[in-house]
């Protein structure tokens, strides 16, 4: 039973920086725009939130834990929503191809984060790692609570981050299917030749959209720093989980609520080695996420219902004067 609980607490360890990911890019896609730069974009909010945790320390001295978190957050929000904002200047404005765009923003914000965790790296003359109080803030649980027997561990010795996780998918999902705004947005991702139409700003909400999709996305690349690799600055840390986060978009079928299973699912797969060992190579864990990715978008591209289909103008730039 232990064994089985702390299966289930890793799986959901592991799949919170998947969950922030694939939210941000259910965001992005929703408004038609098919951002492949999560990678780059959890680059950049992975090193930005550890710098300014970082600098945070050095500033005061004696730092206070949540301010630590509040820091990192604003920071790696705030630099996951300028690399969708490049993204979105391309191919919002100039109408640059998304595909093309996206694979430069993942290469551009890859760089971006090995440089800058180089230039801290240089900076202090050893790795860069933050003290043991912002650690314990990033690691710490609910009080009280999580010390409960079974249900304490099972859904209170979580961080904070992942309840923000949590919200952030359930949030996205009371917003896109309850309200007004939500559904304009859907509308845009359709038929944004009809919501011009219809009176609603289809650049506005592609901006918005695909913005503060990637500032979620970046809180991704927070979370895998500052508590996957405990606040220490990893060359190549993300390692390959935005471009999971794009597949897991497709295998939660658009919908924020179903991206949190997903995300628990393949949270599991990629912690199986320790608590599921079964003589085979270690090589062998590490590809079954992706296989088993692989396996999904091709059962999901079988079905024919309209549910499980992407947004109709996904990936195609709108041009208003074609309307």
């Amino acid at each position: 039973m232990d064994k089985v609980l702390n299966f289930l607490v890793a799986a959901v360890l592991a799949g919170t920086p998947l969950l922030f990911g694939t939210a941000g890019e259910v965001l992005t896609e929703k408004s038609g725009n098919l951002n492949l730069g999560v990678e780059g974009m959890m680059f950049m909010g992975g090193v930005a939130g550890l710098a300014g945790a970082y600098y945070y320390e050095q500033a005061v001295g004696t730092p206070i834990g949540w301010v630590a978190i509040l820091i990192a957050v604003a920071c790696a929000f705030l630099c996951g929503v300028l690399g969708a904002l490049i993204y979105g200047f391309l191919t919002i404005t100039l109408r640059a191809n998304q595909n093309v765009t996206g694979l430069a923003l993942t290469i551009f914000g890859t760089g971006f984060g090995n440089f800058f965790g180089e230039v801290m790296h240089n900076s202090v003359g050893s790795y860069v790692a933050v003290c043991d109080v912002t650690k314990n803030a990033f690691s710490a649980g609910i009080p009280v609570l999580s010390g409960l027997p079974v249900v304490g561990k099972l859904l209170f010795s979580y961080n904070v981050l992942v309840y923000l996780a949590i919200a952030v998918a359930l949030g996205l999902a009371w917003f896109l299917g309850r309200t007004r705004k939500g559904l304009n947005l859907i509308a845009v991702g359709e038929s944004p030749a009809t919501a011009d139409a219809a009176g609603i700003n289809v650049t506005v909400y592609k901006y918005l959209s695909t913005c503060i999709g990637g500032g979620i996305a970046g809180l991704g690349g927070m979370y895998i720093v500052m508590v996957t690799c405990s606040g220490v600055w990893v060359h190549n840390c993300i390692s390959g989980y935005g471009w999971l986060a794009v597949a897991l978009v497709i295998f939660a079928t658009w919908s924020p609520l179903r991206s949190i299973f997903c995300a628990l699912v393949f949270g599991g797969l990629s912690v199986l080695r320790y608590y599921l060992p079964l003589g085979i190579p270690m090589q062998i864990y590490d590809i079954l996420p992706y296989v088993v990715t692989v396996i999904v978008l091709v059962a999901i591209s079988m079905r024919n219902k309209r549910e499980s289909q992407p947004p109709a103008s996904l990936g195609s730039a709108y041009f208003r004067e074609e309307r």
